[in-house]
């Protein structure tokens, strides 16, 4: 349901007054809304919103209690007599048009972010003394309404009652008699002062009414043609001068002329009925203040017919300045027009909106300086419901009405709809029965009478940004509410976070409808900021009143969650800190939980830095707040953002040293005392005395000592810790400070034995890499001034005072120092001064002999320091000496590197343990990329080839893809050379082995080493031999066969004898290999018949049929016999020696032969292998018992075969009769065309008369008249007979000629559609139907088969011919005679039913 009307929230008071209806000022604010304007988007800009009418409806009445009649007996519809008119249409009483509500969504009713805008109010006064008249004086009901300073409502009896301000009815114009001869009123207006109302009637009269003196002044009945019905009357802003629209869709003007004191009206016709009907006119009103805009001199008239809207002028002469024709749409659709004046691009001009259905464009009129009128179209506004009424409330906002009588309130510039309420309550009055012009005899058209069914332009009238709506028994208004209005609406729902929501908007100037804000932006905004702060303090004093007293702690502060954020938002928003901290911290201090709450929300803004001044009281309690809660993290991310000054500073550093928070604890420091060297001495304390001791640090104090690290290079960067920046005035002072503390000789509070530099000695034990990068990156920010470069070599000569002349740091840390230094020392502006012996001691001391332990450290820490620019301090001779007798193979690489000695790295690496893989990537890399000399290459070249067999040893893949790529001419030397005959092998099987991924075309190896392969491979791992015979491409056979003769290698010497085309041969070697398996079986006694050896045998047996099966589809059945024959024989024999069956493996054996019978059956005639079996002298004698079961296996594999067969033929032919019957079906089926008119000239066939002129159908549905067709050459001759093919459908495919699929058709003359003969039994009717099926199967053969037995139906088809989809001649070819026939088993597509 949607929404009802809200209950008005003003002051009860007994009659509304009616709002005093002043002109609206739209110009005053046009200068003060311009910042808002976006016309970027639009190219629309706003215009403000006129103000609210003052007296009518700001205080409304009391909505709740409904409008009561005071006579119940008015209710009684018998007591209205014949000549009233029931004018309420079905929407009215049933809430809407059925037909419409399912057709259109629709959208759920909701009050969005906008809030309520428009209030609906029923005038109490009005409505009753409608009711009371139709009761006292016979009025009638009511039938029209217009608004302006007074209120006219015309009733069905003809009578008008005109209304004040006040609701008062002042005059009652008209008597029931005059009703009874003009019938209803049906259309009123009244002029712009009020002194004039015109009176339009149901039977066409037309009466003017002096508002003064209630004098009747003209009753016109020859304006227009008789028996039409006044369907609009309306003035222009030229008193003299009104429009009326009759019910014959004419439009006239009248013109009121007083000559001798006799008023007459001439009447002009502007547009004839007969060139399409006028239900809807529009004449161009302009407000006082716009009298004088340059297109009021033409006085326009806006007329909207059933096809097209039009824009003329009345003066200076008759023009019509634009006509536009609408577009497709619903023919029962209400056509509507409205005129207002909005401001786009900086000047005031009118626009037009009109709509018909669902869409509404916007047309904006100018004049240019030549005086021509320009209409230009604007951003449409589309819809998903129709529209039977569209009102202008300012030049931002419209009202609009659908077919189901909801009211959407609709922002023009970004179409957002703002509100949507159902006023099915106020039971409109539609205009239906002057439409059909009942009262005439219902002579109007169709067109116009269906448009009529929704009309309802004489029920709504608008003025001064209100619209009046008249329903059967009441006038209801709607006005749009003041934003004051909206805010304290939503205050009143108790939804205060959308309240407050709203007036955000406003203060922002973003809201909508916005009616109530005068003035410039900061007067606005300083006037809905003071409404803010007394709806936060309401908020404020809600919230803890509505708080539950009792139950969970966690329902409190859910409760307190939901609205706290809210408040100190919007404090923020408004940056009122002084409301937030003083008056709503106060109350919310009053409810701890409030409070906490409070505090807590505080922390994301104190985060994002948009917090600054917060009280001395308010950071207080936050920090208490956050220890008793224990998030002493969230804590000190707060104080670290906060300006400390105002509370009591030891107190927090107390608190921060206590919970280990020293971020915050230097924070407070630093910021609240300037103080930068307390922080370092209280964490140096901690820190000291385990690293002094030479103890390992808890993980504490490991965070402490890197903060510590952190904090001292923000400090000689110049930053602040932990975010920001130190003020400059101070950085200077800073890094002085700091420095001074880190390089003094004993710290404050120093022991006597304390080793000198305490602060320094502390860091480098700390971290000593770290410290160094430090130091490092402040000696990048130095400047070169002489205190900088002093304080530079102080600090490098406290550093190597330190470390050198002590034992207790590791190699890595002495060599991370000199690295530091080496790094300083090769700047090109270097100043500092370090003692050369001091390199020379280093090197010592990393390469020394006596100490092995550490050694990749030590060897990492000079490669380092030599990168680092320390080579320059060394004597290179001498570092690559210690270097190796140290065994620092990356230091010798790193010398030779330089020295481009790239053939001795190749040793380093060898020698290298860790590092010896990387060899080879190291040769292919200098032997292959570009860079080096042909010296260079040539030396590596010669030194990897003396240690080639190293490399076979480390990695004989890697070796042989080394050799394939750069050795290729060296291979057989390099094979010659080799002594140990594995490592041979190893190289050859990488080299040659295709899967090894060394790509063969790269070698040009003699035929003979590939031979020593195979027979290292035979040697050393026989199982591979038969895989790799298969991948090798290049090998000799006669010579590999021999090989693997030699070698007992059975299965490889059948594969090559195979590959070499001796089947018979390599089947001999299978066979005596399976005869001698099969021998030790039977030689075994019981016991040692072991499962494996049967494996064995089976295994054999299986490749041997392989080898069997494989060949015979090549050999003639003498030569097939010769294989299977021999291999039966051997598998029987054992069974015949063994004579007796008790054996333990003759089971085995009798299904290891069925299995050889099987195989043989698909290539040996079962006859023979029976004969074969029972010549077999043991078989022949006597009883068959031992080849019983072989016999009995034959007969059931027989069985089962020919059983496969049957089902097989059954399945055919069922399959083949059962889509025969479905394709019989599916071509006898009648057509259903579409529509009744021909797709290519768009008549109806029953129109056309001539009788050469056939209608044929298609089975896609479309029709045409084979006149038509054939003008479009669809139509083909073949053997005599006509074929068709559809037009649209053919057309449609875009593959250049038209597809060879012919309709099937129906043809008859005129309106019949008579079959054709049928004397074949597949008449071509039924083609179409065929090639559709065709392609669903995408295959010929049903179609064929079908095209077949047709032919042999009708002796060869020569009739109505079939389309065959062969191009062949069908007659030669027959499609059962074809050896490659086949039928497609799976089914067609059923057919639709």
């Amino acid at each position: 349901m949607a929404a009802a009307p809200e209950p008005a929230e003003a002051e009860p008071c007994p009659e509304p007054p009616v709002h005093r209806l002043s002109v609206p000022e739209l110009d005053r604010e046009l200068d003060s809304r311009s910042e808002l304007i976006d016309d970027k988007e639009f190219d629309i800009p706003q215009v403000d919103t006129p103000p609210t009418l003052e007296s009518i409806l700001n205080e409304t009445d009391d909505e709740e209690e409904s409008f009561i009649l005071e006579d119940p007996f008015l209710l009684n519809i018998d007591n209205t007599d014949t000549h009233s008119y029931d004018t309420s249409s079905v929407a009215s009483s049933d809430s809407g048009d059925r037909t419409h509500l399912k057709r259109k969504k629709k959208l759920p009713d909701s009050l969005s972010l906008h809030g309520s805008v428009i209030r609906l109010s029923l005038l109490k006064g009005i409505s009753a003394q409608i009711v009371s008249a139709a009761d006292k004086v016979d009025a009638g009901l009511p039938t029209a309404i217009a608004a302006s300073n007074l209120i006219a409502v015309g009733t069905s009896h003809g009578l008008a009652l005109v209304f004040d301000q006040n609701q008062a009815l002042r005059l009652c114009l008209g008597s029931t008699a005059v009703g009874a001869q003009y019938g209803a009123i049906s259309a009123l207006s009244i002029n712009n002062d009020c002194s004039r109302l015109l009176c339009g009637f149901a039977k066409g009269q037309i009466t003017m009414w002096d508002l003064a003196s209630g004098k009747l002044l003209r009753s016109i009945t020859d304006a227009h043609p008789p028996g039409t019905a006044i369907l609009h009357i309306k003035f222009t802003d030229d008193p003299t001068l009104a429009i009326c629209n009759d019910s014959g869709g004419s439009v006239f003007e009248l013109s009121f002329k007083r000559v001798m004191g006799v008023r007459t009206c001439e009447s002009r016709c502007l547009f004839s009925g007969s060139k399409g009907e006028v239900c809807c006119i529009e004449p161009l009103h302009a407000k006082v203040d716009l009298r004088d805009h340059p297109l009021t001199q033409y006085s326009l008239l806006a007329m909207a017919s059933l096809t097209k809207i039009l824009v003329i002028g009345l003066k200076p002469s008759l023009k019509v300045w634009m006509t536009f024709p609408y577009g497709r749409m619903d023919p029962s659709s209400v056509p509507l027009l409205a005129w207002h004046f909005v401001a786009v691009q900086n000047s005031v001009n009118p626009m037009l909106a009109f709509c018909r259905g669902d869409v509404v464009y916007f047309l904006l009129v100018k004049r240019d300086d030549s005086g021509a009128i320009h209409v230009t179209k604007q951003r449409q506004l589309h819809l998903h419901y129709d529209l039977i009424n569209f009102t202008w409330i300012n030049s931002r906002t419209a009202v609009l009405l659908d077919s189901v009588e909801k009211l959407h309130v609709i922002d023009r510039q970004t179409q957002e709809e703002l509100e949507t309420i159902e006023i099915s309550e106020v039971q409109l009055v539609y205009n239906s029965s002057h439409f059909k012009s009942l009262a005439t005899g219902g002579n109007v058209s169709e067109a116009l009478a269906l448009v009529g069914e929704k009309a309802c332009y004489q029920s709504i009238s608008s003025c001064g940004g209100q619209v009046f709506y008249l329903g059967t028994k009441s006038v209801h208004v709607m006005t749009l509410r003041s934003w004051r209005e909206r805010v304290d609406h939503l205050l009143k729902q108790e939804r205060l976070t959308d309240a407050l929501a709203l007036a955000w908007s406003f203060y922002e100037g973003k809201a909508k409808a916005v009616v109530g804000l005068t003035g410039d932006t900061s007067k606005r905004k300083a006037v809905i900021a003071d409404r803010m702060v007394e709806i936060l303090l309401h908020y404020t004093d809600r919230t803890l009143k509505k708080c539950p007293d009792q139950g969970k702690i966690q329902v409190m502060e859910q409760h307190f969650q939901d609205v706290v954020p809210v408040i100190v938002d919007y404090c923020l928003l408004l940056q009122r800190m002084d409301l937030l901290f003083n008056q709503i911290y106060d109350k919310m201090s009053e409810n701890s939980v409030a409070k906490g709450i409070f505090l807590e929300c505080l922390e994301p803004y104190i985060l994002s830095d948009k917090l600054m001044g917060i009280t001395a009281q308010v950071m207080k309690d936050l920090l208490l707040h956050f220890q008793d809660k224990n998030r002493l993290e969230n804590l000190e991310a707060c104080i670290v953002h906060m300006d400390i000054t105002s509370l009591d500073i030891q107190q927090v550093v107390l608190l921060c040293w206590e919970n280990r928070l020293y971020d915050a604890m230097i924070y407070v420091y630093n910021s609240g005392m300037n103080d930068f060297i307390s922080p370092m001495e209280k964490l140096f304390k901690v820190i000291a005395p385990p690293l002094s001791a030479g103890k390992s640090l808890t993980d504490e104090q490991v965070v402490m000592g890197n903060k510590l690290l952190v904090y001292i290079s923000c400090c000689l960067a110049g930053r602040a810790y932990p975010l920001g920046d130190i003020p400059e005035d101070l950085v200077p002072l800073v890094k002085n400070q700091v420095f001074e503390f880190l390089i003094r000789l004993h710290s404050a509070e120093g022991s006597v034995d304390e080793e000198v530099y305490p602060y320094v000695r502390t860091l480098l034990h700390f971290d000593t890499r770290e410290f160094l990068n430090v130091l490092a990156l402040t000696f990048e920010d130095f400047k070169n001034d002489k205190q900088a470069v002093e304080y530079q070599q102080r600090i490098v000569d406290i550093l190597l005072k330190v470390m050198v002349e002590n034992s207790d740091f590791t190699p890595s840390q002495v060599g991370c120092l000199f690295t530091f230094l080496a790094r300083q020392l090769a700047k090109p502006n270097n100043t500092l001064f370090v003692n050369r012996t001091l390199f020379d001691q280093v090197l010592e001391f990393l390469c020394s002999p006596d100490d092995d332990s550490r050694h990749s450290e030590r060897q990492q820490v000079l490669l380092e320091l030599l990168q680092a620019g320390g080579i320059v301090q060394f004597e290179e001779s001498r570092l690559i000496q210690m270097a190796e007798k140290a065994e620092f193979y990356q230091i010798c690489e790193f010398m030779y590197e330089r020295q481009l000695r790239y053939d001795k790295i190749i040793s380093c690496y060898l020698r290298d343990p860790l590092r010896k893989e990387e060899v080879f990537n190291y040769i292919h890399n200098i032997l292959s990329m570009p860079g080096y000399s042909a010296e260079e290459k040539q030396l590596v070249w010669q030194k990897a080839l003396e240690h080639i067999e190293e490399l076979l040893v480390l990695s004989p893949g890697k070796a042989a893809e080394l050799a394939a790529i750069h050795f290729s001419e060296q291979i057989e030397s390099i094979i010659s050379k080799l002594q140990d005959q594995f490592l041979l092998f190893q190289f050859l099987r990488s080299l040659l082995d295709p899967r090894e991924g060394i790509n063969q075309d790269l070698l040009h190896l003699p035929p003979c080493i590939t031979e020593q392969f195979i027979e290292l491979l035979c040697q050393y791992s026989p199982g591979h031999v038969l895989e790799t015979l298969k991948v090798l491409e290049y090998c000799r056979l006669e010579e590999t066969i021999q090989i693997t003769q030699k070698h007992q290698l059975h299965e490889a010497s059948s594969y090559l004898l195979e590959k070499k085309g001796d089947i018979h041969g390599a089947f001999l070697v299978m066979l005596e290999r399976l005869q001698s398996k099969l021998l030790l079986l039977t030689q075994d006694d019981e016991s040692s018949a072991e499962p494996s050896l049967l494996e064995n045998i089976e295994d054999t047996l299986m490749k041997t049929i392989d080898l069997c099966q494989r060949n015979s589809h090549s050999l003639d059945q003498q030569q097939r016999e010769a294989l299977w024959f021999p291999l039966l024989e051997a598998m029987m024999s054992p069974q015949k020696s063994s004579g007796s069956s008790q054996c333990p493996y003759s089971e085995s054996l009798k299904s290891l032969t069925m299995q050889v019978l099987n195989n043989m059956a698909a290539f040996i005639a079962l006859p023979s292998i029976l004969q074969r079996i029972l010549q077999d002298p043991v078989y022949g004698k006597g009883k068959l018992g031992e080849i019983q079961g072989l016999v009995l296996g034959m007969l059931d594999t027989f069985n089962y075969e020919q059983t496969l067969l049957e089902t097989t033929t059954s399945l055919l032919n069922h399959d083949l009769h059962w889509s025969l019957c479905n394709l019989r079906a599916s071509v006898t089926r009648g057509l259903t065309p579409k529509q009744d008119y021909c797709c290519i000239c768009l008549q109806q066939y029953k129109r056309r008369q001539e009788t050469a002129d056939e209608i044929i159908v298609f089975s896609c549905g479309h029709l045409y008249h084979s006149l038509c067709l054939l003008s479009k050459e669809c139509g083909v001759v073949t053997k005599g007979h006509m074929r068709w093919m559809c037009y649209k459908c053919n057309s449609s495919n875009k593959g250049g000629k038209l597809s060879e699929n012919f309709s099937e058709l129906k043809k008859g003359t005129a309106a019949s559609l008579a079959q054709m003969s049928s004397e074949s039994v597949l008449d071509p009717q039924q083609i179409q139907a065929f090639d559709q099926l065709c392609r669903l199967n995408r295959g010929t053969s049903r179609l064929a088969l079908l095209t077949e037995l047709a032919r042999g139906g009708h002796g060869g088809g020569d009739k109505h011919g079939l389309l065959s989809v062969s191009h062949g001649d069908p007659a030669t070819s027959s499609v059962f005679q074809n050896e490659n026939f086949q039928l497609h088993l799976t089914p067609p597509p059923l057919a639709e039913e």
